[in-house]
């Protein structure tokens, strides 16, 4: 009896069970762990389990998926500690594989893009190459989250061995492509795949910024999608290295043969993105395989020409520059509005400008002189409004 009134006076029923309800009342509440606590255990557990950078860089080397996948998901996090150790594994697996090609294909939904570079990737891997895909899909612009569905499109190509697919959502990024797919693509390298191929969310002027990652872009297009020169931008035009116009059979045929005619046409008033290269347009159907072996000769012969000249090598080193400069814009931009000034500032500036007191300009102004510690000159300034 007296070890059941010791027992009862456990703090361990929630005030409002009845008097009386014992072991019988199934809702009980038990003692919980501390956060801090909490949080040392995980720590701990990552610590224990979390490979080092030995074996990343040894696992990469040896194309080992698993550690692969790891690597790339340290390199695309948000968490700086996790960033940095990525960084870290980069810096010692090292920056130029001048063997490999990266190749970018965009175009419209409903081009075939997935398809084609499934027919594409199963050719390459036949003709003894090693392909990884990375394929970006769209991000929300309320969740945030991604369907992440261009692996299940690729089901044959998947299973093969000396393929590695990733897919990554573009975290709502201009380009079609990830913030950090070039680290991605360093870490593919590295792994010992020859043949990078990016397929970017869609087809528009945002598309330029993945122009800048690769050797090689490929425009994906097809039949009877209304105007082609009409519905498809300059820009995207001019960056492209080669346009192939998909699903080039069947009742398509002809529309494909006159859609290639007015694309060479357009070609002829458009300078080409790289230097020396003429460009083509090409008839494809990823369905059935047709033309996938002529594009590959002339990806491969575009690559051997860039290497003869040095052109190749000089633009993945004028790429890196630009890089670095992308990089730079978004540590300040980062560094800005995590500022403790900015923070402080910033909504009271926000309905200045919203109620129509405030000029923009005026408004960007002001928050710049609290960046550069300006900040007594912008308190007078703002006490006299």
């Amino acid at each position: 009896m007296k070890k059941r009134e010791k027992k009862e006076k456990i703090p361990r029923f929630p005030d409002w069970v009845p008097d009386g309800g014992g072991d019988a009342f199934t809702t009980r509440v038990l003692k919980g762990k501390r956060i801090a606590d909490v949080k040392k255990e995980r720590e701990n557990f990552e610590k224990k389990n979390f490979p080092s950078k030995n074996d990343f860089i040894k696992g990469i080397r040896e194309n080992n998926k698993t550690l692969l996948s790891k690597a790339i998901t340290l390199v695309e996090s948000n968490n700086e500690k996790y960033y940095s150790f990525g960084r870290e594994i980069l810096e010692e697996l090292g920056f130029y594989n001048e063997g490999s090609i990266r190749i970018a294909i965009s175009g419209p939904p409903g081009a075939g893009k997935s398809t084609f570079i499934e027919k594409l990737g199963m050719f390459l891997i036949r003709s003894g190459h090693k392909v990884a895909v990375l394929a970006v899909d769209p991000s929300s612009t309320l969740s945030k989250g991604s369907i992440l569905g261009d692996k299940t499109r690729m089901e044959e190509l998947a299973r093969e061995k000396n393929c590695f697919i990733r897919p990554s959502p573009s975290g709502g990024n201009l380009g079609g492509v990830t913030r950090k797919s070039r680290e991605t693509i360093m870490l593919l390298e590295a792994a010992g795949y020859d043949v990078i191929l990016i397929e970017t969310v869609g087809v528009g002027q945002s598309e330029t910024a993945v122009r800048w990652m690769v050797d090689f872009f490929l425009l994906l297009l097809y039949p009877g999608g209304g105007d082609e020169l009409q519905g498809v931008k300059r820009g995207i035009m001019e960056i492209a290295d080669i346009i192939v116009i998909n699903k080039a059979d069947g009742n398509n045929r002809k529309k494909a043969e006159q859609a290639k005619r007015n694309f060479e046409n357009a070609l002829h008033y458009l300078l080409p993105f790289t230097k020396g290269w003429k460009r083509k347009v090409l008839l494809a159907s990823a369905v059935n395989g047709e033309g996938v072996e002529n594009i590959w000769e002339i990806i491969e012969y575009f690559k051997n020409q860039g290497r003869k000249s040095g052109e190749l090598l000089r633009f993945r080193k004028e790429q890196s520059f630009k890089w670095t400069i992308e990089l730079i814009e978004n540590f300040l931009k980062e560094s800005f509005f995590s500022n403790e000034k900015i923070e402080k500032f910033l909504p009271g500036i926000k309905d200045k400008v919203r109620s129509g007191k405030m000029l923009p300009t005026t408004a960007a102004e002001k928050l710049l002189s609290v960046f550069f510690s300006d900040y007594n000159k912008f308190v007078d300034r703002e006490s006299s409004i």
